[in-house]
């Protein structure tokens, strides 16, 4: 569970670590040993270990003998269950959006936007894909990628992923609310229902409440509180599935780690 705050109380981000590699795959493929490696599992010796120790999984068939050859772009490798990821074309991106910006790659009206923030990236030729949008005055957690496969798994309501916002409100939240929520609020387009609420603390007359669902309709979280009585002054999403803003500035990117990314695909069943 993340205990990520608002951007008043975040400090300094993490470094941001690439850990994608690529092989030199030829037409017979690339050793399964050297795969591992490249991908910064283990050196090329331990990875051989793995495999005779029956660790490693290819396409669903546990390999036990040196020497398998695999196409690193297309094969699902995973090592004591866990998918390893290991095509250097796909990147995968935890963006914290500062309040104030479009959840967009470009705007017409010339307002700042996170195409701004990776700028570099995309003229470089990265195609990006944003996982979702967040409106102009929420800030946090927004995913990018160019795994649109991922994308469009992530962003389908059939999965369910969850999502967790952090919501500063007016006033002290009365207890009952976590139960009206969790049963359920009747809005203009349906009815709406919180997985977790919580109120975190009380401060200066106001509260900050965590609240987790698995709703992707606009503004949810803000028409939902609103329609209770407890309009947002400040909201910011901190999870997407497991991934977590944690304590990453905002405006700033961190590249996901191998197992984030392997509990995003596990998530959405790739």
């Amino acid at each position: 569970m993340s205990y990520a705050k608002p951007a008043r109380y975040q400090g300094e981000g993490p470094a941001s670590t690439s850990f994608v590699h690529s092989g030199d795959a030829n037409a017979e493929g690339m050793r399964l040993q050297k795969v591992l490696a490249q991908a910064g599992v283990a050196s090329r010796r331990a990875a051989e270990q793995l495999i005779d120790e029956g660790r490693v999984e290819v396409d669903g068939e546990v390999i036990r003998h040196q020497g398998k050859r695999i196409d690193p772009t297309a094969s699902v490798v995973r090592v004591d269950g866990v998918r390893i990821v290991i095509d250097q074309e796909k990147v995968y991106i935890a963006l914290n959006k500062p309040k104030g910006w479009q959840s967009t790659m470009s705007d017409d009206m010339g307002r700042p936007c996170i195409g701004d923030i990776v700028a570099e990236r995309v003229m470089s030729g990265q195609r990006l894909f944003h996982v979702g949008r967040l409106d102009a005055e929420t800030e946090g957690l927004i995913l990018l990628t160019n795994d649109g496969e991922l994308a469009h798994r992530l962003m389908h309501p059939s999965f369910e992923i969850m999502k967790t916002y952090m919501a500063t409100v007016n006033g002290m939240v009365p207890k009952i609310m976590e139960r009206q929520l969790k049963d359920g609020i009747e809005l203009e387009d349906g009815p709406v229902q919180v997985d977790k609420f919580e109120v975190l603390e009380v401060f200066e007359g106001k509260s900050l409440v965590r609240l987790i669902l698995h709703e992707g309709r606009k503004h949810i979280v803000r028409r939902l509180l609103d329609e209770v009585g407890f309009p947002v002054l400040q909201l910011v999403r901190t999870d997407v599935g497991p991934v977590s803003l944690a304590e990453q500035r905002p405006g700033s990117l961190r590249v996901l780690g191998r197992g984030e990314i392997s509990n995003l695909y596990d998530a959405v069943g790739l």
